[in-house]
């Protein structure tokens, strides 16, 4: 997979008009995943995606967070894309990148990621 063809797909399936605002935030909710993804999970996540988008995924060291409810998690990409972004906003650059991520990883890949996070977190991949 190539690097625009996944900022291309993402900025189609979100409302993120810009190739800067979509590599932000694919980056930042990769970035708080790869908190969550226990064991060998964010090295496997990262080897299908482009290389610009592994290092995000890979920056946590050390255990993985107990994975909080789906809302937390919201929050947080909230957080980290800055102030005057809404939770709604980032469930929907949240949604836009795990979709895109789905489309272009293998399904084994997309199980074992979702085997790894709560259930809540399930509809974030429609």
């Amino acid at each position: 997979m190539q690097y625009d063809e996944f900022i291309a797909h993402l900025r189609r399936n979100s409302d993120i008009s810009t190739r800067e605002e979509a590599d932000t935030a694919a980056r930042i909710v990769l970035a708080t995943l790869g908190q969550r993804l226990a064991g060998n999970e964010p090295r496997d996540l990262a080897s299908q995606l482009p290389p610009e988008l592994q290092e995000p995924l890979l920056q946590h060291v050390g255990p993985a967070e107990v994975p909080d409810d789906v809302d937390d998690f919201l929050r947080r990409v909230a957080d980290r894309e800055g102030p005057g972004t809404s939770p709604d906003q980032a469930l929907g650059h949240t949604r836009a990148v795990l979709t895109t991520i789905a489309s272009f990883v293998s399904q084994g890949e997309i199980e074992d990621l979702r085997a790894q996070l709560p259930a809540g977190y399930a509809p974030l991949f429609n």
